[in-house]
């Protein structure tokens, strides 16, 4: 019987990271330096997604996979920690943290499954000896900036401290924009950053009572103006840059028109 796909993956990666005939640059890594290459990983299975690209996201998912693996191999490298035991703690923590699935603990509903998320963790976090200081922990500060916000304030309004609706937060908004104004006005650099902060952060917000995911709502607007400008540069014979802004303009509508 041949091995199973995830361990022939297993040798593999053992083999790459031999110290006499492993591949010289996957020898070479580390946690530190592999770290990026799991974050990238990661936003590549999140593009796929959004692409609707499922040959492309299976492919994505066995790259992201073999990041865990990889990291995996280092800490058994190292006597931390191995392939095995990393799964191990993912069934463990799956099982307790799912009391109305696999135990006597029915739930009501999701709000329900979301609190007793949050009060087996608190226990977790309790038992390793990380005692909860606020109700923000947990935050990853290396997360990318909106999906950070958004965590953010959802952990704020579990405990009662957010808007009641969309209205006041809509209202929020144009505070933000004319204080942002102000600090345009005054020409100060560090206050127009940081009411420019407040603005994003507020439309963090915003997107959140809306129920809409701020990061893919960005995305979905990027890759649409990265599609109407390059409309726009098929459409010109001559470079962009030797037109003038009413040329551009006009460029513009005419490439918003045939892009979508």
């Amino acid at each position: 019987m041949s091995d199973s796909p995830i361990s022939q993956l297993l040798s593999i990666m053992a083999q790459l990271r031999d110290p006499e005939s492993g591949c010289p640059w996957d020898i070479k890594q580390d946690f530190d330096s592999i770290a990026p290459y799991t974050i990238e990983e990661a936003f590549e299975v999140a593009e796929a997604i959004a692409q609707r690209d499922y040959p492309e996201l299976k492919e994505e998912l066995g790259d992201l996979l073999l990041q865990v693996v990889f990291h995996s191999q280092m800490a058994r490298e190292q006597g931390l920690f191995d392939f095995n035991e990393v799964v191990q703690v993912l069934c463990d923590k799956m099982i307790r943290r799912h009391p109305h699935v696999f135990a006597d603990d029915p739930a009501a509903d999701e709000q329900a499954v979301k609190v007793n998320w949050e009060q087996i963790k608190q226990q977790e976090r309790a038992a390793k000896g990380r005692e909860h200081d606020s109700a923000l922990d947990g935050v990853p500060a290396g997360m990318p900036a909106l999906q950070r916000a958004a965590k953010i304030q959802k952990k704020a309004a579990r405990v009662g401290f957010d808007w009641p609706d969309v209205e006041p937060v809509r209202e929020q908004v144009n505070l933000e924009l004319a204080e942002l104004d102000e600090a345009l006005h005054n020409g100060h650099k560090d206050a127009i950053e940081d009411e420019l902060g407040d603005v994003i952060f507020t439309l963090v917000n915003l997107s959140r009572h809306l129920k809409i995911d701020p990061e893919q709502a960005l995305r979905k607007s990027t890759a649409k103006f990265e599609r109407r400008f390059r409309t726009m540069e098929r459409n010109n014979a001559n470079p962009l840059n030797s037109l003038g802004v009413e040329a551009l303009e006009q460029a513009w509508k005419a490439a918003k028109k045939t892009a979508d």
